[in-house]
């Protein structure tokens, strides 16, 4: 379980394990995208939406305190909610027949908005996060990934919209 919930131990990295988290979500997702596209990228991450949560909820059965229902070396999450961010960027590549490292500008908008959402918790992103349990530890990071693609979305259509 602890193997799983930090993501085979990346979540022990320091500083800013949620960051290294993310960061090791992306070479894993262009793997998954090469092997599968876009749709093998959702399925792979509602599968590990279900083990993170499973996962989150065995290593905090104990939890006592607030900090104690999200460790910070939890972080399944991250992967989950990264991987969401670059829903667009996967769709988009395959959608164009085009190899997914031609739009790396997605990849470091997807990165940066999604640290950004799931650092500052806006809105629903906080309220996910404020309730306590396992099932919050991975909403948080669900909402602030849906936020990140939306974002995503929103600079493309900018740049190819308006740049372009």
């Amino acid at each position: 379980m602890k193997a799983i919930a930090s993501l085979c131990y990346v979540g022990f990295l320091k500083p800013a394990p949620g960051t290294w988290g993310s960061f090791a979500a992306l070479p894993l997702a262009y793997v998954v995208h090469q092997i599968g596209g876009f749709m093998l990228l959702v399925a792979l991450t509602t599968i590990a939406f279900g083990l993170g949560w499973w996962a989150t909820q065995r290593v905090t059965a104990n939890a006592v305190t607030d900090k104690d229902h999200d460790p910070s070396w939890v972080v399944i999450d991250e992967l989950v909610g990264q991987w969401i961010a670059l829903f667009p960027v996967s769709y988009g590549a395959g959608m164009m027949g085009i190899d997914i490292t031609r739009l790396w500008p997605g990849w470091i908008a997807a990165f940066v908005l999604f640290r950004l959402f799931d650092i500052t918790k806006p809105w629903l992103v906080g309220k996910a996060d404020r309730m306590g349990t396992a099932l919050g530890v991975m909403l948080d990071d669900v909402i602030a990934g849906v936020f990140a693609a939306i974002g995503v979305i929103a600079l493309a259509s900018l740049y190819h919209g308006v740049l372009m």
